[in-house]
């Protein structure tokens, strides 16, 4: 009995030790590669960065405009501009205007 005794007792500890390393590599890669794992974590981080870049060009454009607009207001008519957006707006020139075609179409 005692060989079978040690067998058995060696098949337990064999067991315990699998299924701890099961577990491990288990937890290990659902840590790395999970829905909420570190690549995951990452990879998001990057989305993070590149909204925030956008928001913060679409902000400064849209400050851009805003100025844009308040020398067009009534109150505050800047001349110059609203001749400037009638030439634009009319694809109107001077003669003796020099034209600079912008090839992405600004």
């Amino acid at each position: 009995m005692s060989l079978f005794h040690g067998i058995r007792k060696q098949m337990k500890t064999s067991a315990v030790s699998i299924l701890g390393l099961s577990l491990l590599v288990y937890f290990t890669y659902h840590i790395l590669h999970g829905e909420r794992g570190l690549l995951s974590w990452w990879q998001l981080q990057k989305r993070v960065l590149k909204a925030e870049t956008a928001v913060r060009i679409t902000s400064t454009q849209k400050n851009s405009l805003e100025k844009k607009v308040k020398l067009l207001t009534p109150s505050s008519l800047d001349l110059d501009m609203l001749e400037e957006r009638a030439r634009v707006m009319l694809n109107y020139g001077y003669p003796e205007d020099v034209v600079v075609l912008d090839p992405e179409g600004n």
